[in-house]
């Protein structure tokens, strides 16, 4: 009895010392968490993503009701009306007010104050699904399979509210469709986003299924109203055979062409020179071998990131941890600050269910300016470094330990100094090549001049980007 007196008397001291001036029926208040604070998902995107608890979902499971209502949006699925769409009944708008609700800011700033685009990218993804369901209803699964293309337009200087809008801008009566997207300064109510405003660009490929076969299901094609809805169903289409011609110029079915034999042949030729006593040619201090860039992750995926079908991480969250650790990969590699230019088409190749063990691995694959170029032995250097850095994901079951292949994520970052990645193996050299076409395809998509003065601006003197 003593000694249970003395275990309350302790729990009471340690109550009133670590909460002083409040009584002990404040508990439970003061563990409340705020309604603004998420999963880094802006709640109005969230509750649209994430409709049943996830103690509920693991007792229908459970009871095989999870698989009865599959059963039974398949059987819908069958009768979906498929009648050609317009753009606008896809359209979907939300206004993140973070200049107006100091705690929903809180969830989106990182330690230097500035917006981490890594939780815009979750935003992003769930938007893309509430853009895609609003096309093809409710009786189908829909994921993302691929990210096209992720682009900053105009850097975002001062902390303001955001407006996240996106539609469907291609779809033609199979089972993918494409799915613009844009980031913007909130305009006034009523009115749009001016052209400077808009912070950012982005594009999503979205894949309807079945709810139990898993394979896919047509969704209805769009039908073009305005001229301006005809650009944009072109310039999706565009994408789409862009993306055809791409997979069959990979390395895995294209061997190197000659100029990328030859600078492949510099580099290997520099290496040695690099080690021969009798040369007096030695590897420059900004040279870095490839090998020595890796950072690693791993991690248990939690209930927390699923998608609106329960039991699958939601692609947001892995775009979030993947450029996370590509920033901090970049930042190691160059110790700069890097400026996040753009994500490269990126695909995911298979779902990563709850519970699994996430594997990521990042690699500074290639830099602009190269280190087979004549400027690193002349002592010439660059004020600006383009760096693309990849991320291999992995996911791998606890139960059974085997491990698939989730997606290879490619960012490019900008940093003030001047450095350069050097491969060393014949694995690493294919990277870089894969890493330069990438690169190549880049600049070939900008106006050279536009672009150089997008980057001086956000690097130069007129005020640095409050997102990274």
């Amino acid at each position: 009895m003593a000694l249970r007196r003395l275990k309350g008397a302790v729990k009471d001291f340690q109550f009133i010392r670590i909460f002083p001036g409040h009584q002990k029926s404040d508990l439970r208040g003061l563990h409340s968490p705020s309604s603004c604070r998420t999963d880094g998902v802006y709640p109005a995107l969230t509750e649209m993503r994430v409709r049943t608890p996830w103690i509920q979902a693991l007792r229908q499971r459970k009871d095989g009701r999870h698989a009865q209502e599959a059963s039974a949006l398949s059987s819908s699925s069958s009768a979906r009306d498929l009648r050609p769409k317009k753009m606008s009944d896809s359209y979907h708008r939300v206004i993140l007010p973070l200049a107006r609700d100091p705690w929903l800011l809180d969830s989106y700033l990182n330690a230097s104050g500035h917006i981490r685009l890594g939780t815009i990218f979750m935003d992003l993804d769930a938007l893309s699904g509430v853009v895609a369901y609003k096309h093809t209803g409710e009786s189908v699964m829909t994921v993302t399979a691929a990210v096209d293309r992720i682009t900053i337009s105009h850097p975002l200087h001062d902390i303001c509210d955001l407006e996240l809008s996106g539609q469907v801008s291609f779809a033609t009566g199979r089972s993918s469709m494409e799915i613009s997207m844009q980031v913007a300064k909130a305009p006034d109510e009523g009115s749009r986003a001016k052209k400077e405003d808009v912070l950012m660009t982005c594009a999503f490929t979205m894949v309807s299924l079945d709810p139990v076969t898993k394979k896919p299901v047509p969704v209805s094609p769009l039908k073009i109203e305005t001229d301006d809805e005809r650009q944009i169903f072109d310039l999706g289409e565009r994408n789409y055979h862009g993306k055809k011609s791409l997979a069959k110029t990979a390395l895995l079915k294209q061997t190197p062409n000659d100029e990328e034999s030859d600078l492949i042949h510099a580099m290997w030729l520099r290496q040695l020179a690099f080690h021969d006593p009798n040369n007096a040619l030695r590897k420059p201090a900004n040279v870095v071998y490839m090998d020595t860039t890796k950072i690693h992750s791993s991690q248990i995926m939690q209930p927390q990131y699923r998608n609106r079908h329960n039991f699958m991480i939601f692609g947001g969250f892995l775009l979030k941890q993947t450029f996370e650790l590509a920033f901090c990969c970049c930042a190691s590699f160059s110790h700069a600050r890097p400026t996040f230019l753009s994500l490269d088409p990126s695909t995911f190749e298979n779902p990563v269910p709850v519970g699994s063990v996430l594997y990521l691995t990042a690699t500074v694959a290639y830099t602009d300016p190269t280190p087979a170029t004549s400027d690193v032995d002349s002592g010439a250097e660059a004020r600006y470094t383009r760096v693309q850095v990849r991320v291999d994901s992995k996911v791998r079951d606890i139960e059974h330990g085997s491990t698939k292949p989730t997606g290879q994520f490619n960012y490019t970052f900008l940093v003030e100094k001047d450095i350069r990645v050097m491969p060393k193996t014949y694995g690493e050299f294919m990277i870089w090549v894969d890493a330069r076409r990438r690169a190549e395809r880049v600049v070939a998509s900008l106006e050279g001049s536009q672009e150089q003065g997008r980057l001086e601006h956000q690097t130069g003197a007129k005020g640095s980007s409050v997102m990274e």
